[in-house]
């Protein structure tokens, strides 16, 4: 005989987990737009601040995710991660010149590297309206290494694949920005 009030049960309990996911992903998802929009202002100490604090906030969402693996498939988990990744390598390529590996789904990885280039465009633009035309060039070089090595990828994901089609035109964009700083130089 089939047990409904059990099948009752399962079913109102992932739903219960599932909308404390959805506000702890926000959670993250805020803070690393905080992050973000304080790298972009040269609050280096203030987007260190909110890395301790993401951290924390990521690794309880990480923890809900465990209850179920259909949780770590749930929209608002995936958004909350890519989006952390997205910062937190942010955050490292701007204080150290270099991208970080980050233990979170692969998927995941790649959905939030592919968006990190259009914020170093944003930087890149920043700097060079400071003459800093060296970082511009370093930044380029970045964006073009790492499109080519997604390019050895087979993305069967539409979202993926969509979101790495995205970098050449952050590239193009680059590749400009450098040319025009160069023919200004001379």
């Amino acid at each position: 005989m089939v047990n409904y009030t059990k099948l009752i049960k399962y079913i109102q309990d992932y739903d219960s987990e599932r909308e404390l996911l959805i506000k702890k992903s926000r959670d993250v998802l805020k803070l690393s737009k905080q992050i973000i929009y304080a790298i972009h202002r040269d609050e280096i100490v203030e987007a260190a601040k909110l890395i301790v604090q993401i951290e924390k906030e990521k690794a309880a969402l990480d923890n809900m995710s465990k209850h179920s693996p259909k949780m770590s498939c749930e929209g608002s988990y995936k958004v909350a991660i890519q989006e952390y990744v997205e910062a937190i390598l942010y955050f490292n390529f701007v204080k150290n010149g270099k991208l970080i590996d980050l233990k979170v789904a692969p998927e995941h990885f790649v959905l939030g590297v592919a968006d990190l280039p259009g914020e170093l465009v944003r930087k890149a633009v920043y700097l060079a309206g400071k003459g800093e035309v060296d970082k511009v060039i370093k930044i380029k070089d970045e964006v073009d290494e790492l499109y080519g090595q997604l390019l050895k990828f087979d993305f069967r994901d539409n979202e993926i694949r969509r979101k790495v089609d995205g970098i050449k035109y952050d590239l193009r964009k680059l590749e400009d920005l450098v040319l025009d700083l160069k023919l200004k130089r001379n």
